[in-house]
C-alpha cells in the first residue's frame, strides 16, 4: 500500500470520525467510498471496521444518559448481530453494487418522506412491530458492504428522540453489529498485515475528532440536530450512488 492511498485513508477517517461524532452516523459511509477511490471494497471494509467499532463504544458511553429515552434496541441489536453474521459471509460472495443501490433508494425514500412530513413520528407499536426488520437488514448491510448507518439513522430519526438517546441508541445498533463483523473478519482471516496496520493507524484520526465533534452535538440539541441528522442521512444515500458509480 502505497503513502498516498494511506493519506486517503486517514483523511476520509478524518472526516467521518467528525461527523460521526456530530451525529453518531457517518464514519463508514463517508470514509469507505472515498477508500474505495484508491482500494478495494474489500479493504475498505475490513480497514474501518476497527476503529469504527471503537468510536462506537466511546460515543456510546458518553451518551449513556439518553439510556432511559432509547426503546426496541433489543431487538435491533439482535436482528442486527445475526444480519452481520449473514452479510459478513457474503462479502466476498455478492456482488455490492445491487445492494448499495438499493440502500441509496431506500435512503431517498426516508428523506422525501420527512421532508414532506416534518413532524412524522413512528407509534411505539409501529417500531416494535418492524424493528427486527430494520435491524436485520442494518447487520446484513453492515456486514456484506460495511454501511449500515443509512439504514439504522433512517429508522431511528422517526422516534423523535433528544440527541443524546438517538447518538447512545443508534451507537449501541451499530456497536454489536461491528462488533460481530469484526470477529468474523478477524476469524475468517481477512487481516493481513498491511490491512491490520493501515486499520491502527485510521485509530488516530477518529480518536482526534469525536472530542471535537462531540461538543459540537452538545450545542445542536432540537431541530438543529435534526437537521443535521437528515443532512447526513442525505448525504449518505448520495455516497452510495457516488460509490457506485465510481
Amino acid at each position: 500500500m502505497t503513502g498516498a492511498e494511506i493519506a486517503v485513508v486517514l483523511g476520509a477517517s478524518l472526516l467521518g470520525a467528525f461527523v460521526k461524532a456530530v451525529t453518531g452516523m457517518g464514519y463508514p459511509v463517508i470514509a469507505i467510498p472515498l477508500i474505495t477511490l484508491v482500494l478495494g471494497i474489500e479493504d475498505a471494509v475490513v480497514i474501518v471496521a476497527a476503529p469504527n467499532l471503537a468510536a462506537n463504544l466511546i460515543l456510546c458511553w458518553g451518551a449513556r444518559a439518553g439510556r432511559a429515552e432509547s426503546r426496541d434496541l433489543p431487538l435491533l441489536v439482535g436482528w442486527g448481530a445475526l444480519g452481520a453474521v449473514v452479510g459478513t459471509f457474503a462479502l466476498v460472495r455478492v456482488p455490492e453494487d445491487p445492494l448499495l443501490l438499493v440502500l441509496a433508494a431506500t435512503v431517498a425514500m426516508f428523506v422525501v418522506t420527512f421532508l414532506r412530513s416534518p413532524e412524522l413520528r413512528f407509534s411505539p407499536t409501529t417500531t416494535h412491530r418492524w424493528s427486527p426488520v430494520v435491524g436485520g437488514v442494518a447487520g446484513l448491510m453492515q456486514g456484506a458492504v460495511g454501511v449500515s448507518g443509512p439504514v439504522v439513522a433512517s429508522w431511528m430519526h422517526g422516534y423523535r428522540l433528544r440527541a443524546t438517546a438517538y447518538v447512545f441508541s443508534i451507537t449501541t445498533i451499530f456497536g454489536a453489529s461491528g462488533a460481530a463483523q469484526l470477529t468474523l473478519l478477524a476469524a475468517s482471516g481477512e487481516y493481513t498485515a498491511t490491512r491490520a496496520a493501515v486499520s491502527l493507524l485510521a485509530f488516530v484520526p477518529v480518536l482526534a475528532m469525536i472530542p471535537v465533534g462531540t461538543r459540537l452535538r452538545e450545542r445542536l440539541d432540537g431541530p438543529a440536530f435534526e437537521h443535521a441528522v437528515l443532512a447526513v442521512i442525505a448525504g449518505s444515500g448520495l455516497a452510495l450512488v457516488i460509490q457506485v458509480v465510481a
